[in-house]
Formats: C-alpha cells, structure tokens, sequence
C-alpha cells in the first residue's frame, strides 16, 4: 500500500524543527538520483505554515506542515516528459534530477505549491520523503524524526491506518488522492465577550445560542465574560445572547468564512 504521511495539528507547537530538519539534510548535499541541493533560501520542501485567526484579542494561532502530498493520481507525473518524474514502489513520488531539467512545467502542475523552481539548476525540486535515507537503512525522513511532539508522523499505510482513518487530505475534491493525512484542523471559530455598559463588569452566564438552519449551539460566557464556538463549518449564523435582567442581543449573517471576533456587547438593562 505504501509509504503515508500523517500530521496532528493539535500536537503541533510551532517549534519549526520539521522545516528546519528539512533545510539541514538538504542545503548543500546532493543526493542524487532523488535530488539536487535544495537552496538555502526560497524553497521549504516541508513547510510549516503559520495560521493566525481572528482578531486581538481573540486570536487562535495553529500550524499545519506541508511536505509533498506524494499523490496516488499525481499531476506531475502526467505533466512530465520522458519520465523525469515516477513514483517508486513505496509510493513515495520522485523527480529525477537528471531527466526534469528545464521542464518548469512540472512546477506549474502541481495545485499544493509544493513544487519549486531552481532558477540556476533550471529544475523542478520537492520532498522526496528522505527517499536516500530510507533506501540506507533509516525508517524515518528527517522532518518526522525532528518532530518532538509527534505531530508528524511516518510509515506504511497499513500500520498507521488507526490514525489515518476519519483524518482529512488537502483538496480532495481534485481527486489526487494525497498520501499526506491531517487530522485536527480547526475549524472556524465564533467569540466575543459580553459585559453591562452601567457597571463596567463582565456579564458572567450569559446564554449564547448560535443557529445555522436546523444547527444549533449553546455556550454560556465564563468567569472572564467570554464565549467561544469552535469548529464551525463554513456557513451563515445566528446569534442570540440573553442574560437575567438584560434585553436580548441578537447578530445575524454571521458569515464564517473568516474568523469572527464579535467584540465587546454591551448589554442593556431589561
């Protein structure tokens, strides 16, 4: 079945080791038939991604690494001629160094961005999964190794198929079919703190109820004033708040295609 990779973004810090571990192993060595020296600058083989949501002071920050999918129906397979990219029986896809020369189209075919163009070695460059080290003997790539929260992990599909059941790919409606698995992607969130404009105090136990069609969610404001809905899809909401004694509030098409911070509501005396 082949070689997977799966990331828990959950467990993800943010260290960069992942990248860093990449840039290490791949700066200055030259490892073919998998791949030329990576430059030291302009290309992230494994890139962490930082995501920063919403607004201060409601902010969520979390990162998601992105090797090379190492597609089961790779586009650039298809865009490469005379076979200067393949996929080895470990699943691992690879662009041979020798034969990609001068085919930027390659680059252009993959829909990640995962593919980078070395301007003065006129070559296509990814990850290749550290296919050197494991053809030496090593289990791991040296992203996965690096990692010391175990947010990425690495191996046959089989023996992860625990983790990667019910976890998600990029994109998988183009139909690539990505042998990189995430799981514990937020989603979007909605927040804001609710408080008495006359007194100047956090309003604590408010009911917060969010409606999207026949979805609904209730939370109640903490000890800080604050409510937070997590893991919304993409969509339009609803929100009421009401608390004993104040008048309702009410905030409609809520769109989440971005993060919203409500901000501070001021609630009037009923």
């Amino acid at each position: 079945m082949g070689k997977v990779f799966y990331v828990d973004v959950a467990r993800c810090t943010g260290c960069y080791n992942c990248q860093l571990a990449c840039k290490d192993e791949h700066c200055g060595n030259d490892w073919t038939p998998y791949a030329k020296p990576q430059p030291e600058i302009g290309q992230f083989w494994c890139k962490l991604e930082e995501h920063v949501c919403g607004t201060m002071p409601k902010v969520k920050i979390h990162y998601i690494s992105k090797p090379c999918n190492h597609c089961r129906n790779a586009p650039c397979m298809a865009a490469a001629k005379d076979g200067a990219v393949y996929r080895r029986d470990d699943g691992l896809v690879i662009i041979d160094p020798e034969k990609a020369v001068g085919q930027k189209q390659i680059v252009d075919a993959c829909p990640y961005g995962a593919i980078y163009w070395n301007e003065e070695l006129q070559l296509p460059q990814k990850c290749t999964g550290c296919a050197h080290l494991l053809d030496n003997g090593e289990k791991l790539p040296r992203c996965v190794e690096a990692c010391p929260t175990d947010a990425l992990r690495f191996g046959e599909e089989e023996e992860l198929k625990d983790l990667i059941q019910g976890a998600t790919v990029m994109s998988p409606e183009l139909g690539l079919h990505p042998r990189v698995y995430y799981r514990n992607i937020p989603g979007k969130f909605i927040a804001g703190t609710v408080y008495d404009p006359e007194t100047q105090e956090i309003i604590e136990g408010a009911r917060c109820h969010l409606s999207n069609g026949a979805k609904n969610w209730d939370v109640y404001t903490d000890d800080f004033g604050d409510f937070w809905f997590r893991d919304l899809d993409v969509g339009t909401y609803t929100l009421r708040i009401t608390a004993p004694g104040y008048e309702q509030q009410m905030f409609e098409n809520l769109n989440t295609a971005q993060d919203i911070n409500v901000g501070d509501i001021a609630m009037k005396k009923a």
